[in-house]
């Protein structure tokens, strides 16, 4: 398999697994949480504090270093986003479609600070554009045809290898429509990867009439959740602008946490991280909070 990357000259990432290079095992100081609060009628929370939210690593309550609302006030992170697009055979009918309707969202994410196109079929190839760049990166989508086989783990292994080294939030928008056929990467070994990352996925699996749909939906779901994200299953083609707009609105309500853990052990285990809500406000009672669910903590190899 070949992964490219597409920038201002193209190369050859190489012909090896990215994945078997060193990833997300050290320099974790700052431990980052993005959080969307929804309420019970299913609406974003924009207006809260810091003083509404308590966090708990492995059940001890942590001190934010850093807190950002969502309603202006101090400046957010940048903002790095990714979109994987399903180039694969299968997607011959609905591609164009796609295509559309990634673009109209894009064009609407102007306070990204760059944006990655990983398009995928038999092939993975990834691209990384700044938005003075963005003609470029609509005619790299419009330009793709349908063709070979669907490498969707190798392409998720590419984009999180990249973002492992982009600093603030990461948001990642999947479009996909079928299970996964040529990836080296096994599904077990792709979610231990998005759940050492810090980045946030939204997917959309266009699913009517395809085969091994049920499993695709599940494993699907499972890596969003991981991440704090959404994931939606349209049974056609035509919601797809409405999804996009969600998933924009979405990402304007989110608030940012960083903070130092108290625990300084360096053995790389998993840690549970827990955000919850303690705002007496009724109109709070019953809203629930999207993040991820841990991290992995750094991990220094014993002395030989």
């Amino acid at each position: 398999m070949r992964y490219t990357f597409l920038a201002a000259v193209a190369l050859v990432i190489g012909t090896h697994p990215v994945w078997a290079q060193p990833m997300f095992t050290a320099g974790v100081d700052l431990v980052r949480f993005g959080v969307t609060v929804i309420d019970r009628d299913g609406h974003f929370v924009t207006d809260l504090t810091e003083d509404d939210f308590e966090l708990y690593e492995e059940d001890a309550r942590q001190t934010l270093s850093y807190f950002v609302g969502a309603n202006g006030g101090e400046a957010p992170p940048p903002l790095h986003l990714g979109l994987l697009l399903d180039t694969s055979a299968s997607m011959l009918k609905d591609l164009r479609l796609a295509r559309t309707a990634a673009i109209k969202f894009l064009n609407t994410m102007r306070q990204a600070e760059d944006m990655t196109l990983v398009d995928f079929d038999t092939e993975v190839r990834v691209g990384r554009y700044g938005q003075i760049d963005f003609p470029r990166l609509i005619e790299r989508i419009r330009e793709q045809k349908p063709k070979g086989w669907t490498a969707l783990y190798d392409a998720l292994g590419v984009y999180l290898h990249g973002a492992s080294a982009q600093d603030g939030q990461k948001i990642l928008v999947l479009y996909t429509d079928g299970t996964d056929t040529r990836s080296e990467m096994s599904y077990n070994e792709m979610l231990e990867l998005v759940k050492a990352s810090d980045v946030t996925m939204y997917a959309i699996g266009f699913l009517k009439g395809r085969l091994g749909n049920a499993q695709l939906m599940q494993r699907v779901r499972v890596l969003v959740e991981a991440t704090g994200g959404e994931v939606f299953f349209p049974m056609t083609a035509d919601p797809l602008d409405g999804i996009y707009e969600r998933i924009a609105e979405e990402i304007a309500a989110r608030y940012s946490f960083g903070y130092v853990s108290t625990d300084m052990r360096t053995d790389g285990r998993w840690r549970e991280v827990e955000i919850k809500l303690i705002s007496s406000r009724p109109e709070l009672r019953g809203a629930t909070i999207r993040t991820r669910r841990g991290y992995y903590g750094r991990h220094t190899p014993p002395a030989s």
